[in-house]
C-alpha cells in the first residue's frame, strides 16, 4: 500500500517571481474593472447634478423639456425644449439604417458565403478602411460631393437644402457599414459547416442555405451588429453637425436642416455661453437625456438578443 502523499500546494516548485503574480494580478483585474465602473458612476453623478441644477435655475420642468418643441436659450424667455433634438437624432439614425443595414448585411453574406477566400482575404481589410476614415472627413464629403449630387438630381423637382438630414444620413450610413459587414460575416462565418452540409444534403441552394439556414444560426449576432451601428449613428457627432446643420426643427422633409443632440453639445461649447448660466448647464441635461437613450436601446437589445439566442442555439 502507497504511504500517503501530503497535497501538493499550487506554489510549490514556483518561483517568487510567479508567486507573485499569483497574489498582484487578480487585485490589478480587480482595479481594472473597478475603474471602469467607477467611471460610468462618476459620468451619470455630474450629469445628474449638472441636470439638476439646470432644471433649478431655468425654471423648466422635466416634462416640458422633454416634450417642448421649441429650443433657443436666446430667446426671451429662453426655451428649452428638446424633443427637435430628439428627433433629428433618430432621424439620422433611421436614415443611416437604412443605407447600412441592408448593404452591411448583404457584404457580410457575400464574403462568408460566395466569396473565394483570397477574394475575401482582400475585400473584407479593404472595407473595413471605411471605419479608420475620421467622422470629420465624412462630413466634409457630405458638404462636397453628397450634397451637390442631391441638389443636382432633386432640385428641379423639390428645393434642397444645402444642410440636410438625407446628406448626413448616407454619410453616417457609409460610415456604420464596416462595423455590420464585419460584425455580422464573423458571426455567419462561425456557424457550424455541419449545418450548411446538410441543408445542401436536403438538396437546398446556395441562397436558401445562406437565407434560411445560416442566417438564423447567426440571427443573434447579426442582430447584435445592427444595434452597435444604430448606436454608432445615435451618438455620431462631427459628420452630422456639418452634414445636418444646427436647426432644431420638427419636419418629416429629409432634404431639410435639423440638429441632433450630440451637433447641440458642439454648437453650443464653441459658443458664448457662460459656464454657469441656463443655456451652459442645458448641456448636461442633453447630455443626460442621450445618456438615457442609449440606456433604453441597450436594454431593449438585450431583451432582443436573449429572445434570438435562446431560439436559435
Amino acid at each position: 500500500m502507497a504511504p500517503d502523499v501530503p497535497p501538493r500546494r499550487f506554489w510549490m516548485g514556483q518561483s517568487w517571481f510567479q508567486r507573485g503574480q499569483e497574489f498582484v494580478i487578480p487585485p490589478l483585474i480587480f482595479l481594472c474593472a473597478l475603474i471602469t465602473v467607477l467611471t460610468t458612476i462618476g459620468i451619470v453623478a455630474v450629469l445628474g447634478v449638472e441636470s439638476f441644477r439646470f432644471f433649478q435655475s431655468s425654471g423648466v420642468s422635466v416634462l416640458d423639456f422633454l416634450t417642448g418643441t421649441t429650443l433657443n436659450p436666446k430667446a426671451d424667455p429662453p426655451k428649452f425644449g428638446v424633443l427637435p433634438l430628439i428627433w433629428g437624432t433618430f432621424v439620422i439614425a433611421f436614415g443611416s439604417s437604412l443605407v447600412a443595414l441592408p448593404i452591411g448585411l448583404l457584404s457580410a453574406i457575400y464574403l462568408s458565403e460566395y466569396a473565394p477566400a483570397r477574394l475575401r482575404a482582400v475585400l473584407k481589410p479593404t472595407l473595413e478602411l471605411l471605419a479608420g476614415v475620421p467622422s470629420i472627413v465624412y462630413g466634409y464629403l457630405a458638404l462636397l460631393l453628397v450634397t451637390p449630387v442631391l441638389k443636382a438630381v432633386l432640385e428641379p423637382m423639390v428645393r434642397v437644402e444645402f444642410y440636410n438630414a438625407l446628406s448626413a444620413s448616407i454619410v453616417v450610413g457609409v460610415m456604420i457599414i464596416p462595423m455590420v459587414s464585419s460584425l455580422s460575416e464573423d458571426v455567419l462565418s462561425a456557424v457550424p459547416r455541419g449545418l450548411r452540409e446538410a441543408a445542401y444534403g436536403l438538396g437546398a441552394t446556395k441562397f436558401e442555405v445562406s437565407t434560411r439556414v445560416v442566417l438564423p444560426a447567426g440571427l443573434s449576432g447579426v442582430l447584435a451588429s445592427f444595434i452597435l451601428a444604430i448606436s454608432r449613428a445615435v451618438g455620431e457627432t462631427m459628420a452630422v453637425l456639418l452634414a445636418a446643420g444646427v436647426k432644431p426643427q420638427i419636419v418629416l422633409n429629409p432634404l431639410r436642416s435639423v440638429e441632433t443632440m450630440t451637433a447641440y453639445i458642439v454648437n453650443t461649447m464653441k459658443g458664448e455661453a457662460a459656464v454657469g448660466t441656463p443655456e451652459h448647464l442645458s448641456l448636461y441635461a442633453v447630455g443626460l437625456a442621450l445618456f438615457v437613450v442609449t440606456l433604453v436601446m441597450n436594454i431593449i437589445s438585450g431583451i432582443i438578443l436573449r429572445h434570438f439566442r435562446e431560439e436559435y442555439q
